[in-house]
């Protein structure tokens, strides 16, 4: 049979015939930006955060002083950039890494490049990590160890400086254990002691007994430490800055030493490798400029992770009422409409919510009918782990509700039938042949739950995060989980190194490395989410979701 002539014309493939392609192509060209930028923005995290472990050479440059007078700097450049004088002609400048913040009053320097009037690698010079004031830049004079003095110039020197790093290493570590988990035990005790007494479970007598003999530990173990601190003062490191000022840095402020023009490339991928390991297990310090982000990366899993805890049997619950139970009708789909609001709310607003609801209300209410004693102090009435991790799963609750309702509504109506064909109830059905088909597609939503929040910064300001966290929410020490602490979170470390840090050019590095690490985390954990949604996909292969 003819096809008639006029029903060609829309299925034509030249001309204007194709109606939609204009919008198919403009749709694909956005797709395409989206994907560039969003590359293009992870490449550069990855680049300036993979830099700034990279170990510079450094070199000593001789600057014009204002009265014509020549001054020495040590260090490397950063970056250079371009200034209007007051010819209005553009003048190039360079940022210079000094160090020596306890010296110069300042970590980085401007210079003009014409006021730089030499350049030189030095061979011997050190950078040296402190646990105070940031790096310090010089070349090594002596060592100094029990009244003893070893010059640079000695055959051993380099040995006897790795065994008194070592060392000092090893007695810091005694140091912090005895401050914080020998003490804190103590102070823990003591304030049980006090509760009791307070409420009369502990009679005076047998208070003031314990806090002697809880007091006579505190003191052995403080002296203990004041031993272990004046060891580690009897040794030091005597060493020049650029301008020939000497100084001494015991060895309890000195974390390593390295030396960057002696190293070659596999030299300083070692110490880059080196420097990324410190910095994802150490503590930070020096306003977080320094150190390593180690509580962060902690707060932010487990922060995480509880948020899912919470937000998958709620959101599952939600939509399989809504889907298998509830009667389709206009509440449904008001309820339908409201979730869907839900998750264009500003997230601010979660925040303030959760700090209402979680923390002054139902805090202060656990804290009334369980924790009395410690009143008016709050344990639960204030901002905490538990109560950021709710709030989050009450921000993330939309996206599991209509992700599960989705998978839900993608299980064939045949299985189903057979289900209940077979016997079977409906709770029956859904138990063991309607869930398991969906929990593919629930872990989808479970997993951009996840990644939203794990990013989210603006409601944790308001209910527990904090600058610098001095305990983990999970540690060591009965009871072991204390929902009750406030956390660090990698999100908000970054919003503190670029805004509130009070040197925001040493911060700059940092803000680029804990931003590639919090990708990588979140990245991590959606990827750990996938493998298990993949394995039960394959295992449930019913599900078309």
């Amino acid at each position: 049979m003819a096809i008639p002539s006029n029903t060609n014309k829309h299925f034509a493939t030249t001309g204007r015939s194709r109606r939609g392609e204009p919008l198919v192509w403009l749709t694909a060209a956005g797709l395409a930006i989206g994907v560039v930028m969003a590359l293009g923005l992870f490449f550069l995290i990855l680049v300036k955060g993979a830099a700034s472990f990279w170990p510079r050479d450094i070199e000593l440059f001789g600057v014009k002083k204002a009265d014509g007078g020549t001054e020495l700097i040590s260090g490397y450049v950063t970056q250079t950039r371009s200034r209007k004088g007051s010819d209005d002609k553009l003048i190039e400048e360079v940022q210079i890494f000094r160090g020596n913040k306890d010296l110069s009053g300042e970590t980085f320097v401007y210079v003009d490049s014409s006021d730089i009037l030499s350049r030189e690698i030095q061979e011997n010079v050190l950078l040296l990590e402190r646990l105070t004031y940031g790096p310090a830049i010089g070349t090594a004079v002596a060592m100094e160890v029990d009244g003893k003095r070893i010059e640079a110039g000695d055959p051993n020197f380099s040995e006897q400086l790795e065994t008194m790093l070592s060392e000092s290493a090893e007695t810091r570590e005694k140091v912090l254990h005895i401050e914080r988990k020998e003490i804190g035990k103590i102070s823990m005790a003591m304030e049980k002691i006090s509760l009791g007494e307070r409420s009369g479970r502990i009679p005076a007598d047998q208070a003031a007994e314990q806090r002697a003999e809880l007091q006579a530990e505190f003191d052995k173990l403080k002296s203990e430490a004041e031993k272990l601190d004046e060891k580690m003062a009897a040794s030091s490191l005597v060493y020049t800055v650029a301008d020939g000022r000497e100084k001494t840095l015991p060895a309890s402020q000195l974390l390593d030493v390295f030396a960057p023009n002696q190293a070659g490339f596999f030299g300083r991928l070692g110490e880059s490798l080196h420097r990324v390991w410190k910095f994802l297990k150490e503590d930070p310090r020096e306003a977080n400029t320094e150190g390593g982000v180690f509580p962060a990366i902690f707060g932010t899993v487990v922060m995480t992770l509880v948020m899912s805890l919470f937000v998958t049997p709620f959101g599952v619950i939600a939509a399989i009422y809504l889907r298998e139970y509830a009667k389709q009708g206009m509440m449904v789909r008001i309820v339908r409409i409201c979730v869907n609001n839900l998750a264009g709310v500003p997230s601010i607003v979660f925040g303030v919510f959760g700090l209402a609801f979680f923390v002054y209300f139902v805090g202060a209410g656990v804290d009334k009918a369980f924790f009395a004693e410690k009143l008016p102090t709050p344990t639960f009435g204030t901002p905490g782990i538990l109560w950021a991790s709710l709030t989050l799963a009450l921000l993330t609750l939309p996206v599991v509700i209509v992700a599960t309702e989705e998978a839900l509504s993608a299980v064939p109506r045949g299985v189903r039938e057979a289900a209940l064909a077979c016997g079977a109830s409906k709770w029956q059905a859904i138990q063991r042949v309607v869930l398991p088909a969906s929990l593919p597609g629930i872990l989808t939503g479970v997993i951009l739950a996840m990644a939203r929040g794990a990013g989210e910064v603006a409601p944790l300001m308001l209910v527990g995060v904090v600058k610098l966290a001095p305990s983990l929410p999970i540690d060591d020490v009965a009871p072991f989980i204390h929902a009750e602490r406030k956390f660090m979170h990698l999100g908000f470390h970054i919003y503190d190194l670029g805004f509130q840090s009070p040197d925001a050019e040493a911060a700059k590095p940092f803000v680029y490395a804990t931003a590639l690490l919090l990708i990588v985390v979140v990245v991590t954990l959606n990827l750990a989410a996938i493998m298990i949604r993949n394995r039960l996909k394959k295992r449930f292969a019913v599900s078309s979701f």
